[in-house]
């Protein structure tokens, strides 16, 4: 069975993602429809790229990748569809892609060209659902479009290496289910600058010296209770393989976060100094 997954910033409360389901299952009935999320914040495709790009391995082969956040087509925003890693992403080319491309190279990029095969009521996802069923089906990309060899690029998805190489600078890109602050610096990144260097990650009020292997890594004494350990900071590579501010064991709604506690929230700087 083909599967095409949803990952969207329409919420729950409207009718919106029902509707799009309807309408896949009326082109393909035979498909399995998968949701991702429909918690995106309204048009953030930085949080999209790394919801997406977080969770399509866990996914066969084929997979059909639906994102609809910020799906507008306009004089700067095409329509593209990708194959990449042998899945298939449909989206606008506004940047959303441009994690995946930073560690895969596609297989084939095209520029969707059928919207002149719908009548002029047909909405932007009604050309992507449509793209989705053939694909899902089978068909070839070269059917719905123009092969083009590069996309838009999201600046703010890239974590900036200093010109002597003693620092990297990330941006908090996504603030997840647990108020812990995900940043676009990859463990890849990290480990070709660090070469084996000590490093600080800039914090306050005190730096973080280590980046441990799993959250309850931080209980560092055998004489304590891991219970002992619940509010101290930490930073991990999770398992997209970024790197991770967390409060050990928080619970956002009752004692706070590393979003809340640390006041750290999307956009700000990380940086890690090498020395």
């Amino acid at each position: 069975m083909s599967i095409i997954t949803l990952t969207t910033d329409y919420g729950l409360k409207d009718h919106f993602v029902g509707s799009l389901k309807g309408k896949i299952l009326s082109e393909n009935p035979e498909v399995q429809i998968i949701d991702i999320s429909h918690d995106i914040d309204p048009f953030n495709t930085a949080e999209a790229s790394y919801i997406i790009g977080a969770a399509y391995m866990s996914f066969p082969k084929g997979t059909v990748h639906l994102i609809g956040v910020d799906v507008e087509r306009n004089k700067e925003n095409q329509h593209i569809a990708m194959q990449w890693n042998d899945h298939y992403f449909i989206c606008a080319d506004n940047g959303i892609l441009s994690m995946l491309t930073q560690k895969i190279v596609p297989q084939k990029i095209v520029a969707i060209n059928i919207h002149d095969r719908f009548p002029i009521e047909a909405t932007d996802l009604d050309i992507f659902i449509q793209v989705a069923s053939h694909l899902s089906k089978g068909g070839l990309l070269n059917v719905i479009g123009k092969e083009i060899q590069s996309i838009k690029e999201a600046t703010e998805l890239q974590a900036l290496v200093a010109d002597d190489g003693n620092s990297i600078k990330g941006n908090i890109i996504y603030i997840d289910h647990f108020g812990n602050v995900v940043t676009n610096i990859s463990k890849k990144q990290f480990l070709e600058i660090s070469r084996g260097r000590p490093y600080e990650i800039v914090m306050k009020p005190k730096n973080i010296k280590t980046i441990l292997p799993n959250y309850s890594a931080i209980a560092t004494s055998d004489k304590y209770p891991i219970k002992t350990y619940e509010g101290e900071k930490l930073a991990i590579f999770n398992e997209a393989g970024f790197l991770e501010i967390a409060i050990f064991r928080s619970n956002p709604s009752k004692v706070g976060s590393a979003n809340s506690l640390l006041g750290l929230n999307y956009r700000d700087v990380i940086t890690i100094k090498f020395s």
